[in-house]
């Protein structure tokens, strides 16, 4: 359980438009919908998407590197990386069995088999969306496992969307149809405590100093 007192002493060395950002943006944070990557080649397409769900308030992003194991590219996410909780897993089962047990349905977007369009996604679960390789998509692992598969509408000749387009789509809509609901999907008190912990001693460099400082004079 976090110090509320420590946690005020620490952010008053941020300024007051930090704190206020700060405490602006964990009320739009959301562990109700989550995003994972299956072995997604390109790096940057991993970090766009880490991006993404920055911008839409995804608070965790599940990264499978199963085959490919590659580092975030920090330039590409423009620093998302600090602000969201980046999850990894050496196998698809791995994550997969993780989130079930989180009380996440799983669902696989691809443009084939019986998906469902986004118009039509019921957002009345919390749901991990997964996002697959560049060529091949999601692998058969996931999609056996899927609860619901879902895709984009397309007219046009192209099949298919850079998965980083994808997950910006799709984060979208179902964020705005999530934030006009009367589902309960904010981050509880405790939880936006430890995120504020969290990002003010990413901020802080001597972070260590104070909170020793402080422990010792209280």
């Amino acid at each position: 359980m976090i110090d509320q007192k420590l946690l005020e002493y620490l952010e008053s060395f941020l300024t007051s438009r930090r704190q206020s950002l700060y405490k602006k943006v964990i009320e739009q944070r959301t562990n109700y919908f989550t995003v994972a990557v299956e072995d997604v080649y390109q790096l940057h397409n991993t970090s766009a998407v880490i991006r993404s769900c920055d911008v839409f308030g995804i608070q965790n992003v599940h990264v499978i590197e199963e085959i490919n194991a590659k580092r975030i590219d920090r330039e590409i996410a423009m620093g998302a990386q600090k602000w969201v909780d980046i999850n990894r897993y050496t196998t698809t089962k791995e994550c997969i069995n993780s989130l079930k047990k989180k009380g996440y349905q799983i669902i696989a977007t691809t443009p084939h088999d019986d998906s469902i369009k986004l118009k039509d996604f019921d957002i009345s679960k919390p749901s991990a969306f997964f996002f697959g390789q560049e060529q091949e998509g999601l692998s058969d692992t996931v999609l056996d496992a899927a609860d619901t598969k879902l895709h984009i509408p397309m007219v046009g000749f192209t099949e298919s969307l850079n998965i980083s387009v994808s997950a910006a789509i799709i984060l979208q809509q179902v964020t705005s149809l999530l934030r006009n609901s009367n589902i309960d999907w904010q981050l509880s008190e405790e939880e936006k405590l430890e995120k504020r912990f969290d990002w003010a001693k990413k901020v802080i460099k001597s972070h260590e100093k104070i909170i020793a400082r402080y422990e010792e004079e209280n």
